[in-house]
């Protein structure tokens, strides 16, 4: 294979189509050549966000070399440097590990593959045991550079190799007993002219501290004028020391998480699952966070950096939480910088979200204060866990704040003196009928917000229907009071122009005595009625067939749609019993109409509009000519 010389130029990966003969030309099974140029270019625009992660790569192949030695001999070694070429003086930089090395048949298993996980397994370097598990990440290199050459001497023995790979999609591999004296890898990068500053000491050192500076190893990033330790640290900075105070530990993770996620954690929850060797922990945003806004977590894979804005850890709710986790059994993604949605993932995502939701339970029973101040600015995320979980609707009842028609108050404090929760299922709808029903003493509760309505009703299911149910209009207009008999004959005749003027918008009025006395109307629709109606417009615009459909629904039932309920105790409807000009008194009955509609906040249909511009005209017509 070598010749005279030891070296063999090749492709790469080699490609060796099997001899045959024509009639088998079209029968065998083929084998699929790689262009390595059109794969650089597929990796740096769609796999890897960035150049920046060929230092990530460079130290995880390191990190697995240094562990696979210490798995053979704990007292090896562990050391990595960077050298860059402001010390290498050549223009190239240089990373050096004490780690297991390679031999000529690894180095041609191993680096000549793509996507040779498969052979890593079979040459010892099991998945559990190390980062790299892909087989592509040698190639992130050529994001910055045109020509890799990788000096190794394995600790199993044998002499050390020597491998250059370029860009063109070619290999050499050459043993050389001279290249290498001491067991470990040195891999030299030659940078591209455009790249040179992605090999620059400073940009180096700040990369490698940010993707390995939690590796168990020293790494030393190496410049001209000195050297920079950017890992080797004992421990995780979350994990508790021994003998630490509580406080002092929760003082400890707080000011991490100010210099490490820039905020003022409004509480600290330690996070550890054995099954997943995941420890790390949980930092409650201060303030509100938008339900729709991305989760970032800080996630580390064997203490490797995976990446600063992972999502999926936490379930959908915890969203005003921001984790940063070690773990070594979470699967990333071919790019390593995200998690591989999986079975694994989904567990430590139930048993992440299970202790969080443990943690507020305890939080509301230990410090109600608190946790009533947590509610307050993250409820949508507690109503949201709230609609399964029985515990977390319990807090949700206790101090969660609703809108209704004694102020802002949570139902459990409401239901004191309205055990029957009546409530509106829009906000509108609550803010026209809310000032009458607090006239006459009703209990109303607005659950036109994100999640109100279902926990009424999740209410409703575990304590029986009288719990909470919706509020029909009819209902309330069924509690207002009638006017004297003498109120309503003096009143005849405007009802019957009112009757007249509102058949054309589907509407009946009615006379009814309530406060507040500065409301003149109020328009109470029928649910029955409304989609009648509804029905009667599409069917106006609709094709034949779609209409005859839609007559039946609108010719199935009776009724108005809405009543116009005029309060009788306003000194502007009692002046409607002294008019006797029948014209005005149908545009003063159009004109309560619309104000009485403006005030429900509900869309205007053309017959509205036209009677708003009507009225208006008539009226200040009148004005003017007297």
């Amino acid at each position: 294979m070598y010749g005279d010389t030891g070296r063999s130029i090749v492709p790469w990966p080699p490609f060796r189509p099997p001899a045959q003969s024509p009639a088998q030309r079209y029968t065998l099974a083929q084998t699929f050549g790689v262009n390595l140029r059109g794969v650089i270019d597929l990796l740096s625009h769609h796999l890897y966000s960035s150049p920046r992660v060929y230092v990530r790569e460079l130290l995880q192949n390191a990190v697995d070399a240094v562990t696979a030695r210490r798995l053979l001999d704990p007292a090896a070694p562990a050391r990595i440097v960077v050298e860059c070429p402001e010390r290498t003086g050549d223009g190239t930089l240089r990373i050096s590990d004490s780690g297991v090395g390679l031999t000529e048949a690894e180095v041609r298993t191993l680096l000549s593959t793509l996507g040779g996980t498969s052979k890593r397994d079979e040459l010892g370097f099991a998945r559990r045991d190390f980062l790299g598990q892909f087989g592509v990440g040698l190639l992130s290199c050529f994001l910055v550079a045109d020509e890799v050459r990788l000096v190794s001497r394995s600790a199993h023995g044998g002499p050390a190799v020597s491998w250059v790979a370029r860009g063109d999609g070619t290999y050499t591999v050459e043993v050389d007993e001279s290249a290498r004296a001491a067991v470990g890898t040195t891999v030299t990068l030659v940078p591209r002219r455009d790249c040179d500053h992605w090999t620059e000491h400073d940009t180096v050192a700040a990369l490698a501290e940010e993707f390995g500076s939690l590796l168990p190893y020293e790494v030393r990033v190496v410049g001209g004028s000195g050297h920079r330790v950017v890992a080797g640290g004992d421990g995780l900075p979350w994990a508790r020391a021994a003998g630490e105070p509580v406080d002092g530990h929760r003082a400890r993770l707080a000011a991490y998480c100010r210099e490490t996620l820039g905020f003022e954690p409004f509480d600290v929850v330690p996070l550890e699952f054995g099954a997943a060797g995941l420890t790390g922990a949980a930092f409650v945003l201060p303030a509100g966070a938008h339900p729709g806004g991305r989760q970032s977590h800080r996630v580390y894979l064997k203490r490797m950096l995976v990446g600063t804005s992972v999502e999926g850890l936490l379930p959908d709710w915890a969203y005003f939480m921001r984790c940063v986790v070690d773990t070594s059994a979470l699967r990333p993604t071919a790019s390593r910088e995200a998690l591989y949605e999986d079975e694994t993932l989904l567990a430590v995502r139930d048993a992440l979200g299970a202790r969080l939701r443990d943690w507020l339970v305890r939080l509301e029973a230990a410090e109600p204060d608190r946790a009533g101040a947590l509610l307050a600015a993250h409820h949508l995320g507690i109503k949201s866990l709230a609609l399964v979980d029985d515990e977390l609707l319990r807090l949700a009842e206790r101090w969660l704040p609703y809108e209704t028609t004694r102020g802002a108050l949570p139902l459990r404090q409401f239901r004191r003196t309205h055990p029957t929760v009546l409530y509106t299922q829009d906000v509108d709808e609550f803010r026209q009928l809310a000032p009458v029903a607090r006239a006459q003493g009703i209990g109303l509760v607005n659950a036109g917000y994100a999640y109100d309505t279902d926990l009424l009703r999740r209410l409703a299911e575990r304590d029986g229907p009288d719990t909470a149910r919706r509020v029909d209009p009819r209902e309330l207009l069924a509690a207002l009071g009638r006017p004297s008999a003498e109120t309503e004959i003096a009143l005849a005749a405007a009802m019957a122009a009112a009757a007249t003027v509102l058949d054309a918008h589907d509407c009946e009025p009615t006379l009814r005595a309530f406060d507040p006395v500065s409301l003149p109307g109020l328009l109470v629709a029928d649910a029955d009625g409304a989609r009648r109606r509804d029905a009667a417009d599409a069917r106006a615009d609709a094709d034949p067939l779609w209409s005859e459909m839609l007559g039946q629904l609108v010719d199935a039932g009776s009724g108005a749609a809405q009543t116009l309920v005029l309060n009788t105790r306003n000194p502007l409807v009692a002046r409607l019993a002294g008019v006797s000009d029948t014209a005005l008194l149908e545009s003063a009955v159009r004109a309560l109409y619309v104000h009485a509609l403006l005030q429900s906040h509900r869309p205007l249909r053309p017959a509205d509009t036209a009677a708003l511009t009507g009225s208006f005209l008539d009226l200040l017509d009148r004005a003017i000519g007297r």
